[in-house]
């Protein structure tokens, strides 16, 4: 026989061999401290990725005027600052502020005593014998030296000028320039005394610009006597130099003022509600318009980020620990397959994998959306496709509903955070969940999942429908249709990822799934091919045995197709020696010529040699634990009785040489296995199987099992106990029911002797007419092996 591993692939011992080498650094701490370790961990990861939310919240640019490509809503409620709105009135407060100029008032007597030094220097020079040109030191340069040396230096003549220069110079006087800001009021502050401003209501009508005020200077010029055109043009080019602005605007005051002014304007807030529409398809954006959507772009990148992922980390802390309180009740109170601390393992993955589903699928979403356009270009109907309910299908596959659902719950409240109309989302999720978890029954073959997918498609279609009509959305043709399209693709990818995690965690968690077992009842498997080969007995007795197992598995709401499995590989142990079990014996017993310490030590390594060959060829640990379990730790009587009663004088026989190793069975399908094997092989021996043989037997089989504490480890009530022996005695009967004679072929009448063949007509081998008769010791193990031939044919 081939003992390559069957059920144990290449792929899942490099995966166990990786697992192992990872965790192994965490082999120094205690199993608490590996539990919040591993806690700690799947809480921060979670967090993070419903963290990225945070940064990525509406992004659609608009311009004033544009037509709005899909209807938006307030993701929540926001209070922000209308950025565009206070920078509007804020610039109206500064050009509303009135623009500082300084006057100064010495202005005209300056000029005037800059052209009277001119004046005297070039006097002097003149009366100066040494110099023999006079150069003039202010504007003008040598006409004008000419045009005053041929006045003589005049005092008169200097006076009537620098009085010209005063009066002129000594008037409001602005550039050009200013025009502008002196249209309205303006503060007036004279640079002599700072702390005097005076407001000038409309200051252009009480002021000259530059331009105006040197012209009226040469028209006073051009009005002098004694002057010629000549000297007058010299005269005015000196003098209308001295004539500059005596109001000139101070831009540092004015922009402090202005900015002072600014800082008065409060900011604009910007209030909006959850689900609160703030545009609908095809409106056209406006200024108000802008601001809000604005908002909530920013809402995601405004406010405290650590504060809010402190919380955040809270909640998603809490919705853990619920869902392991969950699991640790479940796993206490239902008898789950798993423990308590794989299945929250389990749960915790699921959900983990899927909250990387939902982020990539909402941000797939929504960068589809925007390459689209309407009504092609609204993220929320793209994202009816994400899977939200794969993980609580795989759960409710491979654990319960009960688990699955509380799966789904959290995967719905993590959806809710994802996405930007979260109750909607959290709704839709939570559907499609219980969709897939109610909508199947047990995972018994692989187009279950492929059925759960397309049960979970129209859940989908119908409430993304639903959804639409909600939020009060146009029923446009291509909308509907993208809508049914999307759900039903949301429920065709939750089959696929479903089919592709099964195996997956199946062999992860050590998870025997009902397909698993359906897999392992193929007789092509090579170990159940040896075994109708070479022990044709015990393969027929395996098959009896899972018959009836199975439908006392059924009665007490075990696991009937585990029970079954279970049966088929109880005895594959008795592969390694096939003619020392009486089910394939032929005549010859070989336990005649054998010590009886030999004979049970072969008897009782078929469990010891079973559990090898289960661990060689990958056998599940489920079906593994059947084959110690079903014998439990009960003697083996008849031989220990036969090993005493040939001992010498002062030998002693040591009764664990009797005993198999167990241990007791440890699960309901086991101990039912226990009682269904003593039973079959009891009521196989029977000559006369009549109902009422049948329930003697089976009695007497459950009551010594019960007597004996082999099923003090597992959890089977009296009641349950109850209904598996009525099982067993109504599964007997009908097997074993009387059969109409043939004439002709009428059977031998039976003696009180045993017989070879039963009433039915089946070769039993050894049969007993009476059940007292039936070789079954205090441990309720019938050993046929035990008794010779000849002994049974006294």
């Amino acid at each position: 026989m081939g003992r390559r591993p069957r059920f144990t692939t290449p792929l899942t011992i490099a995966r166990d061999a990786f697992v192992r080498y990872v965790v192994r650094p965490l082999d120094v701490f205690s199993p608490k401290v590996r539990f919040l370790i591993a806690f700690t961990f799947l809480v921060v990861v979670t967090a993070l990725l419903l963290f990225t939310n945070y940064f990525s919240g509406y992004s659609e640019n608009y311009k004033e005027g544009e037509v709005v490509k899909a209807t938006v809503i307030s993701p929540t409620d926001i209070t922000g600052v209308d950025l565009g709105e206070t920078g509007r009135k804020r610039a109206a407060a500064r050009e509303s502020a009135r623009p500082i100029f300084n006057f100064d008032s010495t202005r005209g007597e300056t000029s005037a005593r800059s052209f009277r030094a001119a004046w005297e220097d070039l006097r002097k020079q003149t009366e100066s014998r040494g110099t023999a040109a006079p150069t003039w030191t202010g504007e003008g340069g040598a006409a004008v030296a000419r045009t005053i040396i041929a006045h003589r230096f005049d005092p008169a003549t200097l006076d009537q000028l620098s009085a010209l220069i005063r009066e002129i110079g000594d008037a409001y006087i602005y550039t050009d320039n200013d025009a502008n800001r002196l249209k309205e009021e303006i503060v007036l502050v004279d640079v002599k005394n700072p702390t005097g401003q005076m407001i000038m209501p409309a200051p252009q009508t009480r002021m000259t610009p530059l331009s105006s005020a040197q012209r009226n200077l040469e028209v006073r010029i051009r009005d002098l006597r004694g002057w010629s055109q000549e000297e007058k043009t010299a005269l005015a080019s000196a003098i209308a130099p001295l004539i500059k602005p005596n109001v000139v605007l101070d831009q540092t005051m004015t922009a402090t003022s202005r900015e002072a002014e600014a800082s008065k304007v409060p900011q604009m807030e910007i209030s909006l509600k959850r689900n609160q529409v703030v545009a609908r398809e095809g409106d056209k954006v406006t200024p108000v318009m802008l601001a809000q959507l604005e908002a909530i772009k920013n809402s995601g990148h405004a406010g405290r980020p650590w504060r809010r992922f402190t919380g955040l980390l809270f909640l998603v802390t809490a919705l853990y620990w619920a869902a392991w309180k969950f699991t640790e009740h479940r796993s206490t109170a239902a008898g789950l397959s798993l423990s308590k601390d794989r299945a929250f393992a389990l749960v915790a993955s699921a959900i983990l994998v899927e909250t990387v589903l939902m982020r990539v699928g909402f941000t797939f979403g929504d960068s589809v959306a925007l390459q689209m356009h309407p009504p092609f270009n609204d993220p929320t109907i793209w994202n009816f496709s994400i899977p939200f309910a794969s993980a609580a299908l795989l759960v409710a596959m491979l654990v319960d509903a009960q688990l699955a659902f509380m799966t789904g719950l959290v995967t719905s409240l993590f959806a809710g955070l994802l996405a930007q109309s979260g109750m909607q989302k959290a709704s839709y999720a939570m559907v499609s969940c219980a969709v897939a978890i109610y909508g199947i029954s047990r995972y018994r073959e692989r187009q279950s999942v492929t059925l759960a997918g397309l049960l979970v498609g129209g859940a989908n279609a119908l409430m993304a429908l639903a959804l639409i009509a909600y939020s009060e959305q146009a029923f446009v043709l291509n909308t509907v249709l993208l809508a049914l399209g999307c759900g039903i693709t949301g429920g065709l990818l939750t089959s696929v990822f479903t089919a592709g995690g099964l195996p997956i965690n199946e062999s992860l968690f050590g998870i025997l799934t009902d397909v698993k077992l359906l897999e392992l009842s193929n007789a092509d498997l090579p170990v159940l091919g040896q075994l109708a080969l070479r022990a044709p007995g015990t393969n027929q007795h395996s098959h009896a045995v899972g018959q009836l197992a199975e439908e006392a598995s059924r009665a007490v709401g075990a696991n009937p197709l585990l029970a079954r499995i279970g049966a088929l590989y109880h005895d594959i142990g008795k592969l390694a020696a096939p003619d020392y079990f009486v089910e394939n014996q032929q005549g010859d017993n070989p336990h005649d010529r054998l010590k009886p310490s030999q004979s049970a030590k072969i008897i009782t390594s078929h469990v010891t040699y079973g559990v090898r060959l289960g661990k060689e060829i990958g056998l599940p640990k489920k079906i593994a634990d059947v084959i110690p379990q079903h014998h439990g730790t009960r003697t083996l009587h008849f031989f220990l009785r036969k090993a005493q009663s040939q001992a010498k004088p002062g030998e002693t026989v040591d009764d664990k040489d009797f005993r198999y190793p167990g241990p007791k069975p440890q699960f309901k399908e086991a101990a039912i296995l226990m009682l269904a094997d003593s039973c079959e092989a009891a009521a196989r021996s029977l000559a006369r199987p009549d109902p009422e043989n049948i329930r003697t037997i089976v009695v007497r089989i459950v009551d010594a099992i019960l007597s004996d504490g082999q099923l003090d480890e597992c959890d089977l009530s009296l009641r349950e106990l109850t209904t598996i022996r009525e099982t067993i005695i109504h599964s007997l009967v009908a097997i074993y029911h009387a059969r109409i004679d043939y004439p002709g072929f009428n059977p031998l009448p039976l003696t009180d002797a045993p017989a070879e063949a039963g009433t039915d007509g089946e070769e039993r081998g050894v049969s007993y007419s009476k059940t007292s008769e039936i070789p079954i010791n205090k441990s309720v193990e019938v050993e046929d092996e035990g008794v010779t031939r000849k002994a049974a044919q006294r």
